[in-house]
């Protein structure tokens, strides 16, 4: 029986959202963190998209979001010329470290120790989180703004990405090991740590490549301009979104277009698979994210499938289901937290 994607909504944004990270399963599940022209990152958990609270403290567009692997810490990159690190369990912001030039990208090592940071003057960071005081490690080499900066190879590398050109270097060294050139704009860039998987978006064009060398694995053409990619942990599926409003997913073997669903009103910027991987986000210049099942139809989070009756013809249709005290719960704790990150309440809706 055909089965309806329903994606969960999350509202709050009011600007373009622009970029998301989720972080590792956690005992206490796992969490997304979303960056917003708005200046106000938002911490929400991962599998309901419910809202935990709001980093206050950038003056301008926030490029860059990320968290650690438990969630303990967040990481920020914004147009105020700073990147912040925060408790994410508390909300307080633990430092600011002052840029030259607007900061796009920040990304922590597996051990949170040090942070990474790219941006518009051009030059790698690194950040020694323990030393908060020193002067960052800075590697040059980069002809225009970088717009992603991540760790590879158990943080002995570090892959970064400007206009057209994808660079991967040595930690250790401080060196170059190989670049890529392209003949249209990066728009994105995801590392998958199993496999050694590097996955850059320009154009129309989704390209898989050895993290480790760059050497070309395979590439998929989509039918629009592309803002961003990412494949399922178990590399069966990814899904990627763009200029069309429309989130398209393909089968990782064979590059059939599996679904597309259009659920934005305003292109996409960007998409990002759960650590489970049984939902994907995607934020857009509307100013929500959307929360997708990658099996539609499964009990999962908000989700619970509920069949109709057998003779009405109808297509089955996922129900979502609230707990009743969800709303009532984060209006509490946002009321006993009221002088730290917490606002008023965004929306989860179906």
């Amino acid at each position: 029986m055909a089965m309806r994607q329903t994606p969960l909504t999350c509202s709050g944004h009011t600007r373009p959202v622009v970029d998301l990270a989720f972080s590792g399963i956690t005992p206490y599940g796992y969490f997304l963190i979303s960056a917003c022209k708005d200046g106000k990152p938002m911490l929400r958990q991962g599998d309901t998209g419910d809202w935990i609270g709001t980093f206050l403290g950038h003056k301008g567009a926030v490029w860059g979001a990320t968290l650690n692997k438990d969630a303990t810490k967040a990481a920020t990159a914004a147009a105020d010329f700073t990147a912040k690190v925060w408790d994410a369990v508390s909300g307080d912001e633990l430092m600011t470290l002052a840029h030259k030039h607007i900061v796009k990208t920040v990304d922590f090592t597996q051990d949170s120790n040090y942070l990474l940071t790219g941006g518009q003057d051009k030059l790698l960071r690194i950040y020694d989180l323990n030393k908060p005081e020193a002067e960052p490690k800075e590697i040059s080499g980069h002809t225009s703004g970088i717009k992603k900066a991540l760790w590879c190879s158990e943080d002995k590398q570090i892959l970064s990405a400007d206009d057209k050109t994808v660079r991967l270097w040595d930690h250790a060294t401080m060196t170059e090991v190989k670049s890529l050139t392209f003949n249209m704009s990066v728009s994105s860039m995801e590392y998958i740590p199993e496999g050694e998987i590097l996955v850059i978006t320009y154009g129309r064009s989704i390209a898989f490549h050895s993290a480790v060398s760059l050497d070309p694995i395979k590439s998929f053409e989509a039918p629009a301009t592309i803002n961003s990619a990412s494949l399922h942990p178990e590399k069966e599926f990814l899904v990627a979104g763009g200029e069309d409003f429309k989130l398209y997913k393909y089968d990782y073997n064979s590059g059939e277009e599996l679904e597309s669903y259009k659920g934005h009103f305003g292109p996409i910027h960007c998409v990002r698979f759960s650590p489970d991987g049984e939902l994907y986000a995607s934020g857009s210049e509307d100013g929500t994210l959307r929360l997708w099942q990658t099996v539609v139809g499964k009990t999962y989070g908000l989700w619970k499938c509920v069949l109709p009756e057998e003779d009405s013809g109808e297509l089955a249709k996922p129900k979502i289901s609230f707990p009743e005290t969800t709303e009532e719960e984060l209006e509490e704790i946002a009321s006993e937290n009221s002088d730290s990150i917490y606002s008023s309440t965004p929306e989860v809706k179906a």
